[in-house]
């Protein structure tokens, strides 16, 4: 189970690394907030994920 959800993760956060690509792209945000966007969205998707995992997990 874990390494499914590890793998699950994984794609998850690759999908949403490639839509904010193309955010930034139809945006045209500056290359110099670009890093923060990014750190931004990843953590917070990190912080969903994670809270996910452990809430099916305990239930």
């Amino acid at each position: 189970m874990l390494f499914f959800s590890i793998l699950f993760a994984l794609f998850i956060l690759f999908v949403i690394n490639s839509m904010t690509d193309a955010l930034c792209l139809k945006r045209e945000i500056p290359s110099e907030k670009q890093p923060k966007l990014f750190r931004t969205i990843n953590i917070l998707m990190t912080i969903l994920l994670t809270s996910t995992y452990v809430k099916i997990l305990f239930t």
